[in-house]
């Protein structure tokens, strides 16, 4: 039996949250004198770059930079403006060298340390950055002043690096105190607080961060996943949605917009902006996963699943896109792949108990029940007050033939969630089976009324009220049953024996009759269904001849059967009769479109 209701996505949500400690819009320490030397060539370039650099040319003072220090080497602040400004452009690997001759000489700049520093934390050299970093620190305390906020926020990533977790946020909390407003330091407090899952502290300091600079697409980017990981979906997408309209292009933005809307169940809106996203970013695995549960909400499983593995290969430890890949094994069926990869989801996160419960249907799947149980009262230890746990649980045991343990199970579902139909409709079912006929009769009844399109259940409900001589009620839960299950012959048998107990010996000899069609019927299909499975077995072997005898008997079977025909078609275009094989292919196409 398959799991009712599963849904199709996970709210664990991807670990691609872009919280990385930098500053936002800080202007990088540079030297602020002129050099005073004798050569008017490099004075001029000096003088040029400066502007350069004051107009927002960073590139056209690299240049002019650039040329400072090859006309005019021993003058320190040429080696200073030129690292400042390839910092200022990203490249802190280049800055280094630079401002490490500057301070060759001239030692004590404050400055050449600072933008030293802030590039080697950004390159990962924070060990060495560190010692430079204290000593700055104890010249601005010595001197009642605080360091540069580029400075500070490098300072507390090198105390993370350091494992100075605690004394890096108390350092940023100190800063914040001491100086102005600054949402390039409340942005780098709330990425070591999520860091830390503080969530409600981390949106806190992101909100700060938001009202201070409302046009940086970063730390609005930062504040709506917080918001996503703190649960308030509808929050992360309006964030989401301002940092958008500022950057239409960045795929980041776009990616966890498309999460915020698959959170909210919002799958056909979100598909769009994930695969904006992921054609943004294609080499980018935080991008293919959104799209990825777009697809997969939409049921589209087969289109999510490469995704899915794309994204497990490279990032081995992502327990979300472990989970969602095994999800989607056994949507298609294919519980016996999905069980190890919620195995190794299970030993990154073994409290998770939605890995549990999933893990569960997929042994449920496999008619491993002892092992579903297991699981499931695993899920339930963590989350006892989960309905769908206690109604896999409860099913799980119904398929074990053990009532006693099934019925409360799901009577706690039902009472978890009365307006779930799947709790009444097993109820129903199980009371029925026992006996129990006024219970099962109030629960079908829920079922119905919580699903009236549930064929099923107004079949059983009416068998139940055929047991209870309820033959008005029993006929008209039949009809209802017919009306949603046409093709099925058993609402109709037990129709005509309630007919034929209320003295309609005609109408009853109806529904008999036509319950005889519907089983030569479907008796045909089956046959068909068979002929032609074997016939593709065959052909996909190369035994040509044997697979067309096989379609033929298909065919003969029930000539309504659509796969049969293809099957025909493909075979008959193998021998190299094309005219009949197009024949075929065309009963195929029409049987298909008029197919219910």
């Amino acid at each position: 039996m398959t799991r009712p209701s599963a849904p199709a996505f996970r709210t664990l949500l991807i670990a691609a949250c872009a919280l990385v400690l930098v500053p936002v819009a800080t202007p990088i320490a540079s030297a602020q004198a002129r050099p005073a030397h004798r050569n008017s060539r490099a004075d001029a370039a000096f003088r040029e770059g400066y502007a350069a650099a004051g107009r927002g040319d960073l590139e056209a003072a690299r240049k002019q930079f650039s040329e400072v220090v090859r006309l005019a080497p021993e003058v320190p602040e040429g080696h200073a403006a030129l690292g400042a400004i390839l910092l200022q452009l990203g490249q802190p690997s280049a800055a280094i060298p630079e401002l490490r001759r500057g301070l060759v000489l001239k030692p004590n700049d404050q400055d050449m340390q600072v933008n030293l520093a802030v590039a080697l934390v950004r390159t990962g050299e924070s060990a060495e950055a560190l010692p430079l970093l204290h000593s700055l620190a104890d010249s601005a305390q010595a001197e009642q002043q605080t360091l540069p906020e580029d400075a500070e926020v490098a300072y507390a990533q090198a105390l993370v690096s350091a494992g100075e977790r605690d004394q890096a946020i108390e350092r940023l909390q100190g800063a914040i105190a001491a100086t102005a407003a600054s949402a390039g330091l409340h942005d780098a407090l709330g990425s070591l607080l999520a860091q830390q899952k503080a969530w409600p502290e981390a949106v806190q300091q992101f909100t700060s961060a938001a009202g201070l600079a409302p046009q940086s697409p970063t730390i609005l980017l930062h504040l709506g996943i917080a918001q996503l990981q703190q649960g308030d979906a509808a929050a992360a997408q309006a964030t989401l949605e301002k940092a958008r309209v500022i950057a239409p292009d960045n795929a980041a933005v776009l990616a966890q917009l498309a999460t915020a809307l698959s959170t909210s169940g919002q799958y056909d809106q979100a598909l769009p902006v994930a695969q904006l996203a992921a054609a943004l970013a294609p080499q980018n695995l935080d991008a293919a996963y959104p799209l990825a549960v777009a697809l997969q909400g939409l049921g589209r499983e087969r289109e999510a699943m490469p995704l899915f593995e794309r994204v497990v290969a490279g990032q081995p430890d992502n327990e979300s896109a472990l989970v969602n890949l095994a999800l989607s094994l056994v949507q298609q069926g294919r519980a016996k792949e999905a069980v190890p990869l919620y195995q190794r989801a299970l030993a990154l996160t073994p409290d998770n108990p939605v890995a549990h419960e999933d893990l569960g249907v997929a042994y449920l799947q496999q008619s491993n029940l002892d092992d579903a149980v297991r699981e499931f009262r695993a899920g339930l230890k963590l989350d006892s007050a989960n309905q769908q746990l206690h109604y896999d649980l409860g099913l799980a045991y119904k398929l074990k033939d053990d009532p006693a343990q099934a019925i409360p199970e799901l009577e706690e579902a039902a009472r978890l969630d009365p307006d779930s139909p799947d709790p009444a409709y097993t109820l129903g079912i199980l009371y029925m089976q026992s006996g129990r006929f006024d219970d099962a009769t109030a629960h079908l009844r829920r079922a119905v009324e919580l699903r009236p399109e549930n064929g099923d259940a107004w079949a059983i409900l009416g068998s139940v009220y055929k047991q209870q001589n309820k033959l008005p009620e029993a006929a008209d839960a039949l009809h209802h049953a017919i009306t949603l299950l046409p093709a099925q012959p058993g609402p109709h048998i037990t129709l005509a024996a309630v007919l034929a107990e209320q003295g309609k010996p005609q109408d009853a000899a109806a529904e008999r009759k036509q319950a005889a069609e519907l089983t030569r019927v479907a008796v045909n299909r089956q046959r068909a269904t068979f002929a032609t499975n074997t016939g593709n077995a065959l052909l996909a072997k190369g035994q040509v001849a044997d697979a067309l005898e096989r379609y033929q008997d298909a065919v003969t079977s029930d000539p309504s059967y659509a796969d049969a025909h293809t099957g025909l078609a493909s075979a008959l275009e193998r021998q190299g009769r094309a005219a009949e094989a197009a024949a075929e292919r065309q009963k195929a196409a029409s049987l298909a479109t008029t197919a219910p």
